[in-house]
């Protein structure tokens, strides 16, 4: 188990970006990308979110949320989310790095942070957020199952691809759905790990992850930025 951890902790750490993208002036959010390993395996913590919610409601996503004025920073931000939505104490996270974040419908700056936990960990979730949370396999995300790339646009009118997962779980004896910024991340992540290619499509320069990953980062980031000087 160790060694999974070490491979994985040492991949991460050449992707950290530390607090690189923390000055653009956006809303900030943060979401925890908690890694556990079973079975020798790497697995990914997932929650489902309350139905109850205005915001996407019933979709899939990371423990995360909005940053508020207590927070020191990204990192602050994701592991008191998870403590709110999961119950998940924020001293039981091992913070291994902060990667490229991405922008979501909100036009928020998401920083995904990635920690390990302990494979024991009993989720709590909390009501009012979190309806259901699953834990699935992180090689999902390179060699999926089920798997189709849905075509977008963004508010700024960037065109790509989204990816989109459905996932059979065992436990629950459920199908789950990822797409959007969550399964964005979760690939990211598979291929920061695993530094293999997956069995589908990404808009990657795969021989040089770390300069194409915050490429496509700027690039998101200009068209937003046109757009909101166009709009002025």
């Amino acid at each position: 188990r160790e060694h999974v951890k070490e491979k994985a902790r040492l991949r991460l750490r050449a992707f950290d970006v530390g607090a690189k993208f923390s000055r653009l002036p956006l809303a900030k959010a943060s979401v925890l990308l908690p890694l556990l390993v079973r079975g020798g395996r790497l697995h990914l913590l997932l929650t489902v979110r309350s139905l109850q919610l205005r915001r996407s409601p019933g979709e899939v996503c990371f423990p995360g949320g909005k940053s508020e004025a207590i927070d020191k920073d990204e990192i602050d931000t994701a592991l008191r989310e998870a403590k709110e939505e999961v119950g998940l104490e924020p001293e039981k996270v091992e913070v291994i790095c902060r990667l490229v974040p991405g922008i979501d419908k909100m036009n928020h700056l998401v920083t995904p942070v990635v920690g390990f936990i302990e494979d024991t960990f009993q989720a709590t979730p909390n009501p009012d957020e979190v309806s259901d949370v699953f834990v699935m396999p992180l090689e999902y995300f390179v060699e999926p199952v089920t798997y189709k790339p849905l075509p977008y646009k963004t508010s700024s009118g960037y065109s790509s691809w989204m990816h989109c997962f459905t996932y059979d779980d065992p436990e629950h004896k459920m199908s789950f759905k990822i797409w959007g910024l969550t399964a964005h991340f979760a690939v990211f992540l598979a291929l920061v790990i695993f530094g293999k290619r997956p069995t589908f499509e990404v808009d990657y320069d795969l021989d040089n992850l770390i300069s194409s990953s915050e490429n496509n980062f700027m690039n998101l980031y200009a068209s937003l930025y046109e757009r909101k000087k166009s709009n002025l």
